[in-house]
C-alpha cells in the first residue's frame, strides 16, 4: 500500500538551525535561574556532563535517522525493531506529547521575555497567541518555516555572541570570585547531596539537548539525508553544549547564584550589570526570538510525530491529511490546540521536567531499538555507523534511565499517568474496532437505501445499472424506485379505483422491467409511490422521514417542457443539504471496466473518487484519476501536483488501490482537456464532482460539470456531496484564506 510522503525541502543549514536554535532558544532564557537554584555554581558542571552524555545518544540517532530517513523518529525505529505494537504506539505518542509540552514551555518563555519590556503582561494569553501564529505559519509549508528558523537562529546566535564576549570582557561582567564564592563549586554538604543536585539539574535542562531528536522527527523532509542528518545532529549538539556552558558561566560569574535562583529572566538580570540599556534590550529581544525558534521546531516535531501515528493507523485517520503544500495541516491544527491548552499550566520548571521525562523515555526506547535492529538486520545499508558498538547505545540507555530517576517526582508520576492513559486508549481502540466489525457483519441486508426517484421510467436502464453495482459493493444497500405523484394529480383526476389500478400496474411494469438487474446482483429492489406537492418535496420528505438513504441517483433531465421543473427540483434537493446524489447523462453503459475521475481536489470530487473505487473494485475495472494543471509549470511544481493527486485519493480510500491509475495532464482549458481525454481512450463512464461555483441560469452543477456531461463521448455521472450549510460556509471561507 502506498503511503503519504512528505517533501524533502530542508537544506543542511536549515536543519542545523532547526536542531540548534529550536532547542537552545527558549530553555536557556527561562531555565538558567532554576538550574542555579538547584546546583549553584555546579550548574556549569551539570551542563558539561549533560552535553557529553548526550553525544552517545546523538551518535545513535545519526545511525537510526540515516538508515530510516522517514518522519516519525523514535516511533519509526521502535516499529522497525519490534513491529506496530503497544511499545511503538507509546513511544510515538510520548514523543509527540513531549514536543507539545516543549512547544507550550517555549511559548510561556516568550511571554516571560516580553514581560521584561511590559511587566504587567498576561503570560498565558500571550503564549497562546504565539502558538496560534506558528500554527498558521506551519500550515503554509515547511520551506517557509525553515527560512524563518534560519533568520531567527542567526539573530539568536548574534545575541549570544554579544552576551558571552561582553560578559567576559566587561569589568562589571564575569568574576571568578562571584562564580565560586569562598572558592567552592558545590553547595551541598556531602558528595551524595552534590551528586543529587547535579543529576536533578541535568533532568531539568535535558530538554535543551534534544535537537537531534527534532531533526530525526523531520528526517523525511531533509535533503540528502545520508549526509546532512549526521552533520546536523552532531554540529547542533556541539553548539548547544558550548553556547549553554559559556552563557551559564557568564551568568553565574556576574551575579551570585543565590540572586539568580528561580528567576525566569536570568540573562536579562545579568546583562544589565555589564551592558545596561542596549544589552537588556538585546537579550530581551533575543529571548523572544529564541522562544519563537523553539515553538517553531517543537511544533514541527510534534506534528510530524502525530502525522506518522495517524499514517500508521494508531491515531485518528484525519490527522494524516496533507494540503497542497504537502504538510499535515490537520495534525498542525490539532497540536496547536493541544499546546494552547497546556500553556494554561504556566509553570516553567514543571513543564520542563515533564518535557525532559517524556523525551528521555523516548530516547531510551530508541537506543534499545538500535541494538535490536543491528541484530535483526545485520546486513542492511547504514550510511552512518555508531562507533564502539554496543558500548555506545548501552551508555546512552543508562544515561536516560539515570536522568529519569532524578527527575521531579510529580513529573515522573505525570508521565506514568500519560502512559497508562495511552495504554488504555490503545487497547480500548482495539476493542471498539472489533465491536464495530462484528456489528457490521451482523447487519441485515437492505438496512440502507439507494433511492432512484423518477417521473418517467424511460431512460432509467443505465441509472439502475449503476445503482445495483453500488448496492452490491456496499453489501447492505437495497434499491428503492420512487414514484412521486404530485397532489395536483389528485385534484385533476381524483383517486378513484381506476387511477390507483393504473398506478399499481405502472409500478409492477417498472419492477418487471428492471428486476433482472437486481436479480443478477442479488440486490433487494422494490418500488414505492408517494404523493406530495412536487417532485422535490416528495424526495426531501421521503429522506427526512427515513434517514437511511445513502445515495440518491437520478437521470439527466431530458430536453422537454418538464426540463425546467426537473432542474428546479434538483436544485431544491441540493439546497436541502440532506443527501449525497448523482445525476447520470446516459450514452449507454455496457460495462464498468474503465472509469475516468477528474480530480480537482474539491469537496464533491472526493465523493466521485470513493464511488468510482467501489464500482471498479466490484467490476474488476480500472479507475483513472486525472488532474489537470496549468501548462508551463516547473518540475518541482509538477511533482507537488502529482503528490497532491495521490493525497486526495489516499485521503478518501486510505491507500492507492492496485486498480487505480493516477495521471497529471498539463492544459490551459480544464473542460477541453477532459473532453479530449474522453475522446482519446475507450472510457465506459466519467465520474465527476459538481463544480464549486454557483450554477448559472439553466445549468445544474455549474458550467464545467454541465459542459463535460453534455459534450463527452461517453456517459457521465456528476455527483454532489452533501454537507450542512454551516460546514459548507466554513469550508469555503477556509478555502479562500
Amino acid at each position: 500500500m502506498a503511503k503519504r510522503v512528505l517533501k524533502r525541502q530542508l537544506n543542511l543549514i536549515q536543519v542545523i538551525m532547526l536542531g540548534t536554535a529550536g532547542t537552545l532558544g527558549s530553555g536557556i532564557f527561562v531555565l538558567t535561574g532554576h538550574a542555579a537554584g538547584i546546583a549553584g555554581p555546579a550548574t556549569i558542571l551539570a551542563i558539561i556532563i549533560a552535553g557529553l552524555l548526550s553525544f552517545s545518544i546523538a551518535l545513535n540517532y545519526s545511525e537510526l535517522a540515516t538508515t530510516y530517513p522517514e518522519t516519525g523518529g523514535a516511533m519509526t525505529y521502535v516499529r522497525e525493531a519490534w513491529g506496530k505494537g503497544l511499545l511503538a504506539f507509546l513511544v510515538g505518542s510520548m514523543d509527540s506529547i513531549s514536543s507539545t509540552f516543549y512547544c507550550a514551555l517555549s511559548a510561556v518563555g516568550f511571554a516571560y521575555s516580553l514581560s521584561v519590556f511590559i511587566p504587567a503582561l498576561p503570560i498565558v494569553p500571550v503564549a497562546i497567541g504565539v502558538i496560534c501564529l506558528f500554527t498558521i505559519l506551519n500550515i503554509f509549508g515547511v520551506t517557509n518555516i525553515g527560512n524563518i528558523q534560519l533568520a531567527m537562529g542567526g539573530i539568536l546566535i548574534f545575541a549570544f555572541v554579544v552576551y558571552i564576549v561582553g560578559g567576559f570582557l566587561s569589568p562589571n561582567g564575569f568574576n571568578y570570585a562571584t562564580l565560586f564564592p569562598d572558592g567552592r563549586m558545590f553547595i551541598g554538604e556531602n558528595f551524595w547531596a552534590n551528586l543529587v543536585s547535579i543529576m536533578r539539574t541535568i533532568a531539568l535542562i535535558y530538554a535543551l539537548y534534544v535537537g537531534f531528536e527534532v531533526i530525526a522527527d523531520d528526517a523525511e523532509e531533509v535533503k540528502s539525508p545520508s549526509k546532512n542528518i549526521p552533520i546536523a545532529i552532531l554540529v547542533s549538539l556541539l553548539v548547544i553544549t558550548l553556547v549553554y556552558g559559556l552563557i551559564s558561566t557568564v551568568a553565574l560569574g556576574t551575579t551570585p547564584w543565590t540572586e539568580l535562583s528561580g528567576s525566569e529572566t536570568a540573562l536579562s538580570d545579568t546583562i544589565g550589570k555589564f551592558m545596561p540599556g542596549v544589552g537588556v534590550v538585546l537579550i530581551g529581544a533575543a529571548g523572544m526570538v529564541g522562544a519563537l525558534t523553539s515553538v517553531n521546531s517543537s511544533m514541527l516535531s510534534a506534528t510530524r510525530e502525530t502525522f506518522t501515528l495517524s499514517r500508521d493507523g494508531a491515531w485518528p485517520m484525519f490527522l494524516q491529511r496533507l494540503n497542497k503544500a504537502r504538510v499535515p495541516f490537520m495534525a498542525i491544527i490539532f497540536i496547536g490546540i493541544l499546546s494552547s491548552m497546556i500553556t494554561g499550566i504556566g509553570l516553567v520548571n514543571f513543564l520542563s521536567y515533564i518535557t525532559s521525562a517524556g523525551y528521555l523515555f523516548v530516547l531510551f526506547c530508541s537506543n534499545i531499538s538500535m541494538i535490536a535492529l543491528r541484530k535483526k538486520y545485520p546486513f542492511i545499508h547504514r550510511p552512518f555507523k555508531v562507533p564502539f558498538f554496543p558500548l555506545t547505545p548501552i551508555v546512552a540507555s543508562l544515561t536516560c534511565l539515570v536522568v529519569i530517576v532524578f527527575s521531579e517526582l510529580n513529573a515522573i508520576l505525570f508521565m506514568a499517568a500519560i502512559l497508562v492513559i495511552l495504554t488504555i486508549y490503545y487497547y480500548g481502540r482495539i476493542v471498539v474496532q472489533t465491536y464495530k466489525e462484528a456489528h457490521t457483519r451482523s447487519l441485515s441486508p437492505g438496512r440502507y437505501r439507494l433511492l432512484v426517484p423518477f417521473y418517467n421510467p424511460g431512460g432509467l436502464d443505465s441509472t439502475i445499472k449503476i445503482g445495483t453495482v453500488l448496492a452490491e459493493a456496499e453489501k447492505d444497500l437495497n434499491m428503492c424506485l420512487l414514484l412521486v405523484v404530485p397532489k395536483s394529480t389528485q385534484t385533476d383526476w381524483g383517486w378513484d379505483g381506476k387511477f390507483l389500478d393504473n398506478i399499481s400496474e405502472q409500478r409492477k411494469a417498472i419492477l418487471d422491467k428492471f428486476i433482472h438487474y437486481a436479480v443478477d446482483r442479488n440486490v433487494p429492489m422494490y418500488t414505492k409511490m408517494i404523493t406530495d406537492d412536487s417532485l422535490a418535496d416528495g424526495i426531501i420528505n421521503e429522506i427526512k422521514n427515513d434517514h437511511n438513504v445513502e445515495l440518491l441517483l437520478m437521470k439527466w433531465p431530458e430536453e422537454s417542457s418538464a426540463r425546467k421543473t426537473y432542474i428546479t427540483a434538483i436544485q431544491q434537493v441540493v439546497d436541502a443539504h440532506i443527501v449525497n446524489f448523482g445525476i447520470l447523462y446516459d450514452r449507454g453503459i455496457k460495462q464498468f471496466k474503465h472509469i475516468m475521475v477528474p480530480v480537482s481536489g474539491g469537496f464533491h470530487s472526493r465523493l466521485a473518487v470513493r464511488l468510482a473505487d467501489e464500482i471498479t473494485t466490484q467490476e474488476n475495472g480500472v479507475a483513472e484519476y486525472l488532474r489537470i494543471i496549468p501548462t508551463g509549470g516547473d518540475e518541482e511544481a509538477n511533482e507537488d501536483q502529482i503528490a497532491y493527486l495521490q493525497e486526495v485519493v489516499m485521503t478518501e480510500l486510505n491507500q492507492i488501490p492496485e486498480n487505480a491509475s493516477l495521471e497529471v495532464v498539463e492544459a490551459d482549458d480544464i473542460v477541453q482537456a477532459i473532453l479530449d481525454e474522453s475522446d482519446s481512450k475507450p472510457y465506459d463512464l466519467i465520474m465527476i464532482g459538481s463544480s464549486e461555483e454557483s450554477a448559472t441560469s439553466g445549468s445544474i452543477f455549474g458550467y464545467k460539470a454541465d459542459t463535460i456531461a453534455e459534450k463527452a463521448s461517453c456517459s457521465v455521472l456528476v455527483v454532489y456531496h452533501h454537507e450542512s450549510p454551516t460546514s459548507s460556509w466554513l469550508r469555503k471561507q477556509l478555502k479562500r484564506i
